[in-house]
Formats: C-alpha cells, structure tokens, sequence
C-alpha cells in the first residue's frame, strides 16, 4: 500500500500539488487505439499493463497525483459490452489499483513521495459518448443523476483512492447530483467543471456554479479542467473567491478538436510559465488535460519548485 500520510487535503494547504496530464494521449503515444465508446477504461479489462505505465510515465514526470482511468467506466457502459455488474464493479476498482501499482513502481525507481491517487468519475454525458458531456441539459432531474452516479462512486470509494476526481461537470445540476451521490462514502472528492469563458458549457454563470459546492464538507478543492488555458487563467481567482476551497485546475493543451476530420488543430497555448500566476490565485492542485504529456508536467513540476 501506498503510503499517502498527509492526506491529500493537508498536502493541498501546505502548498501546491502537482497533477498528472492527459491519460488518453499517454495511451495513443504508446500505441493503444483509444477510439471506442468506453475509450481508456477498455484497456482496463484488456490491456490492464499499459494503464500502469502511463500513469508510471506521469508519476516520473513529476506528477504527486495519478487520475484513474475510469472516467468513461460505467455500469452502463460495461453493459453494452456484455459485462455485467459484478465484474464492472471490480473494473472500476481496478482502476484505482492500477494506479497505486503505477506509485509503487515510481517510489521503488526513486521517486519521492508521497504519491496520490484520485478516481475519476465523468459525467452523465461521457457514458453516452456522443459529445453531450460539453453540453450538459440531458433532461435529467437531479435524482435521476444521482441514481446514475452513486453506484460508480460506491464503486470507485470501495478502492479506497485518496480522492475521488468529479471532472469535467458542464453543469451546475449535475454537479448537485454529483456532491449529493458522494455523501457518506468516507472519501474526500474535488468538483472540476468543463467551461467557456465564465460560464459553465450548460451556460450557467460560474460564480452560481461554484457556490454550489461552497459548503460541501466532501469537497476538497473546486475548479475546472478540459478547458483552455486562458479560461484557466480567469477562473482560478473566481473560485477561490466564491467557494473559500483550494483550487483545482487542469486546462487542455489550447488546441482544438476538429471532429469532421478526427484530429487537434491550432497552437498548443499550455505553458508552464503560467502556473506561478494560477498558484497565486489560489490553485493548489495543478496538472494538464487532453493533449498534455509527461514533458509539460516536468516544466509544470518545475515552474512550480517540485
């Protein structure tokens, strides 16, 4: 076992924490086709080794903190693929194990410690796979989020990871649901929402969105990821201001995804020249998304003193 003494949220006020970046180009730079409606939590079941040495690569970069492959890992999604509850559960569990392999490795080459690890759990929309995830407004109630969510959390608690990683909310009902489905389960969470500009991607105004989780006990940090660097830079203040929480943020790369053609266009706009600025701001868990690799974690590392 890992160990993870202080806890995540001491480590959180003590100072900044370094998070990994994008798992899914770790896989596709290592050769894994990740074009599948369950994306990386395919290689869970299928290819278990390669998920270890991803985040391996991430935690030798620099990063104190692994997020566990299981963003799109659902019930429901497992369903589809014939995989009933029983084993979805252990997948899903998995997944915190395969990055609590990737830290012992890491810690046992050198690396210092201690070493993190935060169970992603996506939102509605990334089960259905269709893109809705960067839209929100499913026509869901927020029991009905709730009922879809706390199974997976339950799941994903049961592994005992030191966080469990609400990421990429694009809306404020959601992130309702979410903060409700992990009441009880005994491990501390941080709520991250995909946004453009200063509102989330369902359109709502982010200081509402914000406070939502301002009197959360659960919640150990508050923020925004899989979004432009420049909207990281605006936000980061607001949501140290609104929720009085550590911020958490991990923007993408900068480039855009061109889904006509299946692929990233543009200029890659991550620099770790800007994370100073975010941890003066209030960021104390900082990382990268999509599109951000190993070497942009070590610059971060860097820029950050780590």
């Amino acid at each position: 076992m890992v160990s993870t003494s202080p806890p995540l949220a001491d480590a959180l006020a003590a100072g900044p924490v370094v998070l990994d970046g994008g798992l899914s180009n770790q896989l596709e730079a290592d050769g894994h086709d990740l074009g599948d409606a369950l994306w990386s939590a395919r290689l869970l079941a299928e290819e278990p080794e390669a998920v270890v040495r991803a985040h391996q690569a991430y935690y030798e970069a620099g990063a104190q903190v692994a997020i566990t492959s299981s963003y799109q890992a659902t019930f429901e999604g497992f369903a589809r693929r014939g995989i009933g509850e029983e084993r979805a559960a252990e997948l899903l569990g998995r997944s915190v194990e395969l990055a609590r392999e990737a830290a012992r490795r890491a810690l046992a080459g050198g690396v210092a410690g201690p070493l993190y690890v935060a169970a992603s759990a996506g939102p509605y929309g990334a089960m259905l796979a269709d893109g809705s995830e960067y839209r929100g407004r499913y026509g869901l109630s927020v029991d009905e989020l709730e009922r879809f969510h706390r199974p997976r959390l339950e799941a994903l608690a049961a592994a005992r990871p030191d966080v469990l990683a609400l990421e990429t909310v694009p809306d404020a009902e959601e992130a309702r649901a979410l903060l409700r489905a992990v009441r009880g389960l005994g491990v501390p969470a941080y709520l991250s929402y995909s946004v453009a500009g200063d509102r989330t991607r369902a359109g709502q105004p982010l200081a509402e969105a914000f406070a939502v989780a301002a009197g959360a006990d659960e919640v150990i940090a508050v923020g925004v990821n899989c979004c432009a660097p420049d909207d990281a830079d605006r936000v980061v203040p607001l949501a140290a201001r609104v929720t009085g929480k550590p911020v958490v943020v991990y923007p993408n790369s900068g480039e855009s995804w061109d889904a006509g053609a299946r692929a990233w266009c543009g200029e890659a706009a991550f620099r770790a020249d800007r994370v100073a600025a975010w941890a003066a701001d209030g960021a104390r868990l900082i990382g990268g998304c999509c599109r951000v690799g190993p070497d942009a974690i070590t610059a971060l590392a860097a820029g950050l003193g780590r």
